[in-house]
């Protein structure tokens, strides 16, 4: 059984495909989250954006992990970055189960060149059960993308080091 743990929302796949590179180099288990709602296109862009400034948050749909959240030593959590916050759909995933993690990190991705890390960060660390070790924040298909998931594993490295 894995140790790590990467957990993930993706509206268009670029959340899915950088979570599913750094997984598959730590050897973590991948598991994807969802509300199920459609949020493809247009439509589904500005409706995600709406749900993020409200801070709105919907039902997860059930998903499975090998063994109880508590129990990773690290959960790795990714997510898009919408209107200058996390997806609703982890706001929801960090409202329930954030007090149960012991160790986090963060890997954000954005569309565009504004980086809100840091805000984003605080956001998150307020559900869970202590501040992230280290996070990321990614801008999918960036010629700069490969570079920055490597500082994120040399960082997540230098972290655990420590400890």
């Amino acid at each position: 059984m894995a140790s790590t743990l990467c957990i993930y929302y993706s509206r268009t796949g670029k959340t899915k495909n950088v979570m599913t590179e750094i997984a598959a180099a730590l050897d973590a288990e991948l598991v994807e989250i969802t509300d199920g709602v459609n949020r493809a296109g247009l439509i589904g862009a500005v409706k995600s954006c709406l749900d993020a400034v409200r801070r709105s948050t919907r039902f997860l749909e059930h998903f499975q992990t090998e063994k109880d959240l508590k129990d990773y030593n690290l959960v790795i959590i990714g997510t898009p970055v919408w209107a200058g916050r996390c997806s609703s759909i982890t706001r929801e995933f960090l409202k329930k189960y954030g007090m149960d993690l012991q160790r986090v990190a963060y890997v954000i991705t954005r569309a565009d060149e504004k980086n809100h890390q840091e805000q984003v960060f605080e956001q998150m660390d307020l559900y869970t059960a202590a501040p992230h070790i280290c996070g990321a924040s990614i801008k999918a298909g960036d010629v700069g993308e490969a570079f920055w998931r490597e500082e994120f594993l040399k960082e997540l490295a230098r972290a655990q080091s420590k400890e």
